[in-house]
């Protein structure tokens, strides 16, 4: 199989929110990657289409297998097939969990900086945000125990977990799981789990991902984990994600309430799907390589030619997060797009002003061309 990340693909015109929201600007704002989908999956989907009918889909005996057998083999865990739930999308179940097991005057937790939808979810159930910073500790982002504790109310319902961390690259102990499970339980809140990052792990020996599927029986029945190959496989677009729900009662209810609210699953998101569990690990194996030399190179270029900057490699993601407080600029990003006409990712999204994430899942070169615009714009 053939990996060649470096080769530029033209993506304006395309239909992308990347480059075609703002396509008078050099886009590293969201995360999806510069590169074309593993030849597997590729060819999955143009045996769907010669098919030529596209009528209302669901899940398929070989994707649930292809589901099943990643979860037993990448995850470690044995999943019944009813605890799953198939969705068109992961922040569609953020929103759909708040609104199952929130109801007016509860409130539902989560720690900052973090992906934007997490801060904003608790709308849709019309329901109070309570938001804890991450610390840091020894140069690493851990939980604040003591902050969570005094934040907690009697009437929080919900914690939204993001492991691995998006945007602080954080890989979650067993240790540190398990101590926020307990938390939770101590707390009778549910648990988020959101592991779309999970199979982007740089260095799987050094900060292997646990899932909250592998939290001891009592703490996992109360945990809620999404899972979806669309971030790790860059089918995002296709929209397919998943549930993993042990509880009987948790699993009614949410599936409860999602009614009507949610779209139906494409034809083509399935078998895409299905052929990113069954034949994509030597894709993914090549992507972490490239990842790694392009993480390392971002965070050396800042360190070295960007004083004013700082950023830390995460263990997981292909998004940097680049400190830009020294700058003492009211926000950052819109700085970087006025003098290099750059288009990041605003701290401020993410609940911490003053940063700048910078998404590097794109050819080396081009990844080097917008870190001399962001020297170039200091």
């Amino acid at each position: 199989m053939t990996c060649n990340f470096d080769t530029p693909l033209a993506r304006r015109g395309s239909g992308c929110i990347k480059y075609d929201r703002r396509p008078d600007l050099d886009p590293f704002w969201v995360a999806d990657m510069d590169f074309a989908a593993a030849p597997a999956i590729l060819e999955a989907l143009h045996r769907r289409v010669e098919h030529g009918v596209f009528g209302y889909a669901h899940p398929h005996a070989g994707l649930q297998d292809a589901v099943l057998e990643y979860l037993r083999t990448r995850r470690g865990a044995e999943v019944p097939p009813q605890h799953l739930v198939h969705l068109g999308g992961l922040v569609p179940a953020l929103s759909l969990a708040a609104r199952a097991f929130c109801g007016p005057g509860d409130a539902l937790m989560t720690c900052t900086p973090v992906y934007p939808p997490f801060l904003n979810v608790h709308h849709d159930a019309r329901v109070d945000l309570i938001t804890v910073d991450h610390a840091c500790e020894h140069g690493r982002w851990v939980f604040d125990w003591a902050a969570m504790e005094r934040a907690v109310t009697k009437r929080t319902r919900l914690f939204l977990l993001c492991n691995p961390q998006n945007p602080l690259g954080r890989v979650f102990s067993l240790t540190e799981l398990t101590r926020l499970a307990t938390f939770c339980q101590t707390h009778d809140l549910v648990l988020v789990s959101d592991e779309i990052h999970c199979d982007l792990v740089i260095d799987e020996t050094a900060t292997p991902h646990v899932s909250a599927l592998n939290l001891p029986p009592a703490l996992a029945q109360r945990t809620i984990t999404l899972l979806s190959p669309s971030k790790t496989w860059n089918i995002a677009g296709l929209g397919y994600a998943y549930a993993v729900i042990p509880d009987e009662a948790l699993h009614r209810r949410f599936a409860a309430t999602r009614g009507h609210t949610l779209s139906e699953i494409n034809a083509l998101a399935y078998y895409a799907a299905e052929a990113a569990y069954r034949h994509g690990e030597p894709w993914r194996q090549a992507l972490l390589a490239y990842l790694k030399t392009n993480r390392d190179d971002l965070a050396g270029f800042i360190r070295s030619e960007c004083p004013e900057l700082s950023v830390s490699a995460g263990d997981a993601t292909y998004l940097a997060w680049i400190d830009a407080r020294r700058l003492g600029l009211e926000n950052p990003a819109d700085h970087f797009e006025a003098r290099a006409g750059l288009f990041l990712s605003d701290g401020k999204a993410f609940g911490w002003p003053g940063w700048v994430r910078f998404n590097f899942a794109c050819p080396h070169a081009r990844m080097m061309q917008g870190l001399e615009k962001l020297r170039a714009a200091l």
